[in-house]
């Protein structure tokens, strides 16, 4: 449904975007994360005719981004790290010229505004001014704007800026219920959006991509090994060498000790769950096994792995 190839973007000798790579299938959620200043606003308005690349090409819904604009422009709905709103109209007003200028039938848009105002919660606000809304309601006119032509791609820079926790939560819901019908491309710096809302995550920083795959499967391929957390009574025996002997485990290290009890980070190797081995070793031997449980990155020590390494490649970059 999306796909970007090479894209590049300069100002002068400035590079905000490095031949960024990556694909977004129909129906996806697709996070891109990366700290402030690394270049996902301008991949995102470059992704929407909004700024020519210096170099590479975008497609949506195959069609050119820059050779055939108009096409892929009506497949896209955009809500910019600022909304784009007219603060002298009212929100039904400018929600009624929006659809217009995307055009919505004409006898389709009472409805379909009445639809998109209350999925995105401001039909208390239809009266109101957009210029005398709160952050948080601006945001969400924003993202109602963004859907009202009902597109096959929605590009959602920072969604939730501005937005309470209640509203957060609701918008994080809007957001995965348009996903199947909508494909997604959510830009943020803000960690839980990703892990609560994207299947797939592209990380760039500095312009580049750094790593692009599900949060789960990051996770495992930073750490490089299974890690397991074990928790044992061995009445003073000695367990750490016992549990080194079991097949599979490449790496253990005590983290804690409290009377007979102890505590150990085990990794095994990748791939290869080691518990039903683990345990048998423990209970066989008659210690007591208080605790076992895998231990897995968050992904803020992904995020922060990936963005404060000084190597100069991409981490990785699998479809």
């Amino acid at each position: 449904m999306i796909e970007v190839q090479h894209l590049t973007k300069r100002y002068g000798p400035f590079t905000a975007v490095d031949d960024v790579s990556f694909k977004v299938e129909p129906g996806e959620i697709l996070g891109f994360l990366g700290p402030n200043g690394a270049g996902k606003t301008t991949t995102m308005r470059v992704l929407t005719g909004y700024m020519p690349p210096t170099g590479g090409k975008a497609i949506v819904a195959g069609f050119d981004v820059f050779e055939q604009p108009i096409e892929a422009k009506r497949r896209i709905g955009y809500l910019p790290e600022t909304p784009p709103l007219y603060p002298d109209m009212t929100v039904r007003d400018y929600l009624t010229f929006v659809a217009k200028i995307k055009g919505v039938p004409r006898a389709d848009r009472k409805a379909r505004l009445d639809s998109v105002m209350e999925r995105t919660r401001i039909s208390d606000m239809a009266t109101r001014h957009c210029g005398k809304l709160s952050k948080g309601y601006r945001q969400r006119v924003g993202l109602a704007q963004a859907i009202l032509h009902n597109p096959d791609v929605l590009v959602l820079d920072e969604p939730t800026a501005g937005l309470d926790p209640k509203q957060i939560i609701q918008t994080r819901e809007l957001i995965k219920e348009l996903a199947g019908s909508h494909t997604i491309i959510l830009s943020t710096h803000i960690l839980p959006e990703v892990s609560q809302t994207c299947q797939r995550v592209v990380i760039i920083n500095k312009g580049k991509v750094v790593a692009v795959d599900t949060p789960d499967n990051l996770t495992a391929r930073i750490r490089g090994s299974e890690t397991m957390y074990v928790q044992v009574d061995a009445s003073g025996a000695d367990a750490q060498g016992a549990l080194s002997q079991v097949p599979g485990v490449r790496q253990i290290a005590v983290t804690e000790t409290r009377g007979s009890v102890t505590g150990f980070e085990i990794d095994s190797e990748p791939g290869r769950d080691v518990r039903r081995e683990l345990a048998s070793a423990i209970v066989t031997r008659g210690w007591g096994l208080l605790e076992l449980r895998p231990m897995r990155m968050s992904l803020e020590d992904v995020f922060l792995q990936l963005t404060t390494q000084d190597a100069a490649e991409p981490e990785v970059a699998h479809e």
